[in-house]
């Protein structure tokens, strides 16, 4: 392997605490770098804010050598060659993407700059924001000759975000210079050169000692531009795979084999074709609305990402009806909820269709019982326990004598369930999925009325009713 390289993340949060420990994984030296004492010092203490497969087994093994935790940025900068700038970019109320954090940011770098360094973009920014965080950095006096401003967008999806970094399906460096350029190569020469995937306690994946990633150079703009579009597509084939579900409940298909078959084409497929409540969390609908945005700057008519929006949102309201269809009246009627962070496998809430429905339930009149199995501390911030609002401690007590069970995130445990105990524990068996985890035909089988996403309800015989009838 090259000679490790000197890092500093700026950010603790899913792309910067991903990144630190995995650069450390990586054999490089690691400082990362947060503003919030409370959380440097629960880092320090070995804890692990969020909740990513692998992250505290990678933390655990490095943070006696390789990486280390602070609030100091001038002291991080000065110790490190490149400084990755992983900080928040929320949505503006103008849509826009709300670059403060990253000018704070490259502010303090540049009052720190004393020999040559490489800044490089981590966050999903905008185009042009590369050439903003150079001017700022020659604003505050620092020569041109003593830095680089380069882009690295991450493609992490929140709950397997380790594996994405050390099996990416690409590396995407946006270098001006060919010294920054060949920095940033040398970061990640331990995944390109396949060595890594030799170690024996290397994370599995799809990439391997002799199908290493692709590496892609490009300038900065088209970098920055790779990750918003990305992203913007993404949301794209959900939205649409959405609207055919639409479709298919109108005619009586099945959007399962829809997608199916749309899947097998090379051209097109298998993921992100999964029908379900709308996208959500911190990056798709953030986004979306950025690159729109950027669009509109440009004076460029993007108004297909106005529609993948509007899709996304009408989304939610279609699930909201067809649960209204199956209980007719929501006033003091129990219903229980699986799944609050917007997807599974993660501990996000941000943006989540799942607490979206969870509130209007709520207003409706709704007593809520709801289980996720990472997501609950999270949610309750946001949604305070109450006499209608529930949290429980496994799936089977928040399903107890509900009138409904309502599927709201892809955790496989959801996809596991003991189904006749679920069918017991139910008032009624009426299971409303939003993720389209079970078979139409097996829940059918098990005497559940059962609807679905894109698929025609299934409903319950009176023989499974008189079965679960003392």
């Amino acid at each position: 392997m090259n000679q490790p390289v000197s890092i500093a993340v700026v950010g603790s949060g899913y792309v910067g605490l991903v990144a630190a420990a995995c650069f450390a994984e990586m054999g490089h030296s690691v400082i990362c770098v947060d503003n919030d004492e409370a959380k440097v010092k629960l880092l320090r203490g070995g804890g692990v804010p969020i909740h990513e497969d692998y992250l505290p087994e990678l933390l655990n093994r490095k943070r006696a050598n390789k990486v280390e935790f602070t609030t100091d940025l001038r002291v991080a900068t000065q110790r490190s060659q490149v400084i990755f700038i992983a900080v928040g970019t929320p949505q503006s109320k103008t849509g826009s993407a709300d670059l403060s954090y990253v000018d704070a940011v490259a502010s303090e770098i540049a009052r720190s700059i004393d020999d040559y360094k490489v800044i490089v973009e981590k966050s999903t920014v905008p185009v042009y924001t590369n050439e903003w965080i150079r001017r700022v950095v020659e604003r505050n006096g620092v020569p041109k000759d003593l830095f680089d401003v380069a882009s690295n967008p991450e493609f992490l999806r929140e709950g397997t975000a380790v594996v994405d970094f050390l099996h990416p399906d690409r590396i995407v460096i946006g270098a001006e210079s060919e010294r920054a350029g060949n920095l940033l190569k040398s970061i990640y020469e331990p995944l390109t050169s396949g060595d890594y995937y030799g170690l024996p306690q290397s994370v599995p994946g799809a990439c391997g000692e002799k199908n290493p990633p692709p590496i892609l150079l490009t300038s900065t703009k088209a970098a920055e531009l790779i990750k918003h579009a990305s992203n913007a597509f993404l949301a794209m084939k959900i939205s649409f795979i959405n609207v055919v579900a639409n479709v298919c409940e109108a005619v009586g298909a099945d959007v399962e084999e829809v997608s199916r078959g749309m899947g097998l084409d090379s051209r097109i497929g298998p993921r992100f074709l999964r029908a379900g409540i709308g996208y959500g969390g911190s990056c798709f609908p953030k986004d979306v609305a950025a690159f729109r945005h950027v669009a509109e700057q440009l004076n460029i008519d993007f108004n297909l990402l106005r529609e993948v929006e509007s899709i996304n949102e009408e989304q939610k309201h279609r699930f909201f009806q067809k649960v209204r269809s199956a209980l007719w009246t929501f006033r003091g009627k129990r219903v229980g909820v699986l799944g609050l962070s917007f997807k599974g496998g993660t501990d996000d809430i941000r943006e989540s269709p799942a607490l979206d429905i969870v509130e209007q339930l709520l207003k409706e009149g709704c007593i809520v019982s709801a289980f996720d199995p990472a997501a609950m501390e999270r949610a309750k911030e946001v949604i305070p326990s109450s006499p209608n609002m529930r949290y429980a401690s496994d799936p089977y007590a928040a399903a107890e004598e509900a009138d409904a069970l309502l599927i709201l995130s892809d955790w496989q445990e959801f996809a596991e369930l003991d189904l006749d105990r679920l069918h017991y524990t139910l008032r009624y068996p009426i299971v409303i999925d939003g993720r389209n985890l079970y078979d139409q035909g097996v829940m059918l089988e098990r005497g559940f009325t059962y609807l679905s996403v894109g698929r025609p309800v299934s409903h319950q015989t009176r023989d499974a009713v008189m079965h679960r009838l003392p």
